[in-house]
């Protein structure tokens, strides 16, 4: 089947975000391999349409209007792994993933367990926890470039939670990893899974973490110690469990969420003096062509 015969209309977004929040939009696609990728972004070419790609939908906070272009979910899920070396899918999981290479006994990912997104949105956002980062044992990213070109990319500069491709029109196909063997690491993911499930509250409605640390505290240590857990506006709340964590508690518009950021942000400020910024990505109705 052709790209064009594949493309839905009015695709509510709230199934295809951690948050459950957002309006329709207005196309979207599903993508399974880079071959379908590099027609699509042909395609998206032609058109001169925006559009935003999504992998599991966590730090994504879509607009209540929706989104006024075309959503690409990467679905691009192969794996392959050679003695260390592992080759995988922009949309594979990545918690998945690292759970399956510490049974391996191959250490570099044990952090990833519990991070609910995809391979390409962890690499998207350098994503990290327990000290460690994405970038930490990728080697290389395979993207398409504008013109539909697959492109495989080494020595990029990342920084803390943050990529190159975040001002970049690159898309993220597949990305490389080193990994190490590693008689303790399941032992090591396992004490990390036990660790967030206990204080992190999975199973609720949420992007992840709100806002990036501070280089001196954590985030979360600062909107608790200004009393700012439980803090609700509309259908959003302050998680009673970590306070870097906006919980959907039901019918949450974004609208709730950026108010109660912006409320979060402006007490962090007034009575500490540090200046959080938003970790999550706000996806605005229109950002226009590319």
């Amino acid at each position: 089947m052709s790209i064009e015969t594949r493309i839905e209309l009015n695709k509510p977004l709230k199934g295809l975000s951690t948050f459950g929040i957002g309006g329709n939009a207005r196309y979207f696609i599903s993508v399974q391999t880079i071959a379908e990728m590099q027609e699509l972004r042909l395609f998206l070419n032609r058109e001169g349409m925006p559009y935003w790609v999504v992998g599991k939908g966590s730090n994504s906070l879509f607009s209540d209007r929706g989104f006024d272009g075309m959503i690409v979910l990467n679905k691009i899920d192969f794996f392959e792994f050679d003695e260390g070396v592992l080759h995988v899918g922009a949309g594979y999981s990545f918690s998945l993933l690292g759970a399956q290479m510490a049974r391996k006994k191959w250490s570099g990912l044990e952090f990833a367990s519990g991070i609910p997104g995809s391979v390409g949105g962890a690499i998207y956002m350098n994503a990290g926890a327990n000290g460690k980062e994405t970038c930490d044992a990728l080697t290389h990213v395979g993207v398409i470039d504008k013109s539909g070109e697959l492109v495989e990319i080494a020595d990029l500069a990342f920084s803390y939670r943050t990529s190159p491709f975040q001002n970049s029109e690159d898309i993220i196909v597949s990305g490389r990893f080193q990994l190490i063997k590693y008689e303790q690491a399941r032992k090591d993911q396992l004490e990390i899974v036990e660790y967030r499930m206990r204080t992190q509250p999975y199973g609720e409605k949420s992007a992840g973490c709100i806002f990036r640390n501070p280089d001196s505290i954590g985030a979360g240590a600062l909107i608790e110690e200004c009393g700012l857990k439980g803090k609700r506006i509309g259908g959003a709340e302050v998680s009673t469990l970590h306070g870097n964590f906006i919980i959907n508690r039901g019918e949450a518009k974004t609208s709730d969420v950026l108010e109660l950021a912006k409320y979060i942000k402006e007490t962090i400020r007034e009575k500490t003096g540090h200046e959080l910024e938003m970790e999550i990505r706000p996806i605005p109705y229109n950002i226009g062509g590319r």
